[in-house]
């Protein structure tokens, strides 16, 4: 399976080409839209070409989500911890976005290493920002211990209106995902991968991973939920998460794929899609050209009529042919 990158690469292409060409002019002025739900905007002027602003639009809250000044709670500290003096965040931000960096590009480090790791940083911006919240649970979960003034279910929102959620406690975070999906086509596969996804879990190379489960129907953990919420139709995907699982350097992988895992499963439900549908136009045209190599062809059929000649045998030559 293809896991996602953290970092957009459309922006980071682009900081990196401006990064390396300063002394030019260029007026850039890019929107584009990433997993189909966080908006960005990227902009340069001529009067100021070392200044870059970054705009960032995240996916509408659902109800049941809390976000603070526009953001998930925890951003702004993660913003500061990942980027330190090299960014400014502008508030307000631009309209029509949550988030608004300011990025001096002549301060960048000298060190072509050091410079390509913080572009890389800010290219991640998405991970930084929706995965602040789940970065402070698992860090309290680390220590063994629960974040304060922590509500005991925590939604968290990864699409437009919809949430996932997690039941943080000091020994294990349990986290669940209601999966929604819009096509009928999508639906089946889902469910179907989702299955897979599960009894894979249970092969004796991936024991360590985080316990994985299933279901139709939503977990007793979700009791109270209002309804609206718990309107998946491809089933409940239940993920606990140990402090094993956050410890180090496997908290940025964590925090990442938990946060992006409906997109990791739609990315593989349509990669699936355009498989089978590839498969079925090579079968197709297959057994196109197996019919027409068993049509007859008119021309060589008459011919052969036309053409055939008889010899015909005397009684003495037929009598041997039958005794022969």
């Amino acid at each position: 399976m293809i896991l996602l990158q953290s970092h957009s690469r459309f922006l980071l292409q682009t900081l990196l080409n401006r990064a390396q060409n300063l002394d030019k002019g260029v007026e850039l002025d890019h929107h584009w839209v990433e997993f189909g739900d966080v908006r960005y905007h990227i902009q340069v002027s001529m009067k100021n070409p070392h200044v870059l602003l970054l705009s960032v639009s995240l996916p509408t809250p659902s109800s049941e989500t809390i976000f603070v000044c526009g953001l998930p709670f925890g951003a702004i500290e993660a913003i500061k911890a990942a980027y330190g003096n090299l960014v400014q965040i502008l508030d307000p931000p631009r309209d029509g976005f949550n988030l608004t960096l300011k990025i001096n590009l002549s301060k960048l480090p000298a060190n072509q290493e050091q410079k390509h790791t913080f572009l890389v940083k800010v290219a991640s911006i998405r991970e930084v920002v929706l995965g602040a919240p789940l970065r402070v649970i698992f860090e309290h979960l680390v220590a063994r211990t629960v974040a304060p003034d922590l509500d005991p279910l925590v939604a968290l929102v990864h699409r437009p209106n919809e949430s996932f959620f997690l039941f943080p406690k000091a020994d294990k975070v349990t986290v669940v995902y209601p999966m929604r999906f819009n096509d009928s086509i999508d639906i089946v596969l889902a469910t179907s991968f989702l299955q897979e996804f599960v009894e894979a879990r249970r092969t004796a190379g991936l024991h360590n991973s985080p316990p994985c489960s299933w279901s139709l129907t939503p977990p007793l953990e979700l009791k109270g939920v209002p309804a609206d919420a718990l309107s998946a139709n491809a089933g409940f995907v239940t993920f606990v998460i140990f402090p094993r699982h956050v410890e180090g350097q496997k908290l940025d992988r964590t925090v990442w794929n938990l946060s992006t895992f409906h997109a990791y499963v739609s990315y593989h439900v349509k990669c699936s899609e355009g498989f089978m549908h590839t498969r079925m136009r090579r079968r197709v045209e297959s057994l196109i050209l197996a019919l027409d190599r068993a049509k007859p062809d008119p021309e060589n059929s008459k011919k052969t009529s036309y053409n055939r000649s008889f010899k015909r045998l005397s009684l003495k030559d037929s009598r041997n042919n039958s005794f022969s």
